[in-house]
């Protein structure tokens, strides 16, 4: 069985919207590219109809990625009021006297660490899963092993 992909709500309307755009207008658009380079005769040496080609598989691949992780998706709701951590989390740590930084705990799909989005799967992330407020959480980083404090869930 594959694991969930676990998505946000607009997470997931970000990636519906991109399947739809691939599947139509992006298709179409390729459509018109390979037509126009089939038509220009000799396909052996065809550089257009080539990277036509070539575009069309990536295209392809990318909209079968993108069904594959909706149709196991599970929608992150926010929990208010939890005492906490877990995904969906935003979450306020801060390791030694550096500034707190704040953390919002996503699915792989939309981590994205410079936005402060970080992956439940990520050390950092496995570290404070079930974590509450007040406690010190250990995780095993490349630069050797981090400690810091969960200073509030939201």
């Amino acid at each position: 069985m594959t694991q969930p992909n676990y998505l946000t709500p607009e997470g997931e309307a970000k990636l519906n919207a991109e399947l739809q755009e691939l599947k139509g207008a992006k298709r179409e658009e390729l459509s018109q590219r390979l037509r126009s380079a089939i038509q220009m005769g000799d396909l052996s040496e065809n550089a257009d109809y080539h990277k036509a080609k070539e575009d069309q598989g990536f295209l392809e691949g990318r909209i079968q990625e993108l069904e594959a992780i909706l149709r196991n998706t599970v929608i992150i709701e926010k929990g208010a009021g939890q005492d906490y951590v877990f995904i969906g989390s935003h979450v306020t740590i801060q390791e030694d006297t550096f500034d707190p930084e704040t953390y919002h705990l996503v699915g792989p799909t939309e981590a994205d660490p410079r936005k402060g989005r970080i992956s439940h799967e990520s050390p950092i992330g496995r570290a404070l899963i079930n974590k509450k407020v007040g406690e010190i959480a250990e995780a095993d980083a490349p630069s050797g092993k981090i400690k810091f404090k969960i200073l509030k869930i939201e």
